[in-house]
């Protein structure tokens, strides 16, 4: 045993799970692949357990102005009744025709999950885009609860997900401890850090498409992207 766990070997080894026709070379091969299934839940595991050990992250130099579909809002005002605020920063600022691909099908994953997600957090999408143009895209998309947040000072987008102001993805975890708003943890894997011949994405997947993709024997592909129409919305393919 390593760690008081049980070796993978070992786990792997009380598998019954048997298929018609499989050949002996599939199920050697299978099985040897269920060893390695295992370790990557442990890894998995090991690596959340090391990000909720990160000590505390810095306090919020400012409470940032936001606009929602009711009006102003603010970062604290984001929080509701939790101490935890997860924000997904959504390419689709106003120079953009259309929103990212990608970025539109990890939302579209959670829609239908939003009431689940606030069981335990705070959940807000925000683009840099003013709040009549996100909530029609989301009429387009026909999404009911995607809560959209526009970020059109920018101040919160500056700090947080591109000094530049560049339209980019960002994924940022914050908390709220006895009235003081600290940020937790952001997505930090950048285009330059990924590996040959791999579209560039951070080592936790948040959007179930590529996770279904990857069970598959043609696997996610290389350079294909979901496509912003396949609901058949009013939606514009060209971004």
């Amino acid at each position: 045993m390593t760690d008081g766990l049980i070796p993978a070997e070992e786990l792997a080894g009380r598998n019954k799970a048997r298929f018609p026709n499989e050949s002996e070379a599939y199920r050697e091969a299978r099985n040897a692949l269920l060893v390695e299934e295992i370790r990557l839940r442990r890894q998995n595991e090991a690596v959340a357990a090391l990000r909720r050990q990160l000590p505390p992250g810095g306090e919020v130099p400012r409470d940032y102005p936001f606009v929602g579909p009711s009006g102003e809002e603010t970062l604290s005002s984001l929080f509701g009744d939790k101490d935890t605020l997860v924000i997904y920063s959504f390419m689709f600022g106003p120079q953009r025709q259309a929103p990212c691909p990608m970025c539109t099908s990890l939302i579209a994953s959670w829609e239908g999950k939003i009431d689940d997600f606030r069981q335990r957090v705070s959940v807000a999408v925000v683009a840099r885009s003013p709040i009549e143009r996100l909530l029609q895209w989301k009429i387009d998309r026909g999404w009911k609860q995607i809560p959209f947040y526009s970020d059109t000072e920018g101040a919160y987008t500056r700090t947080y997900v591109s000094a530049e102001d560049a339209d980019q993805p960002g994924f940022a975890v914050f908390t709220r401890r006895d009235g003081t708003i600290r940020h937790f943890w952001s997505e930090e894997m950048t285009n330059d850090m990924a590996d040959p011949g791999q579209d560039p994405r951070g080592a936790d997947e948040m959007d179930p498409l590529w996770v279904l993709l990857d069970l598959t024997p043609e696997g996610r592909g290389a350079d294909w992207y979901p496509s912003l129409s396949y609901c058949g919305c009013s939606a514009r393919d060209k971004s």
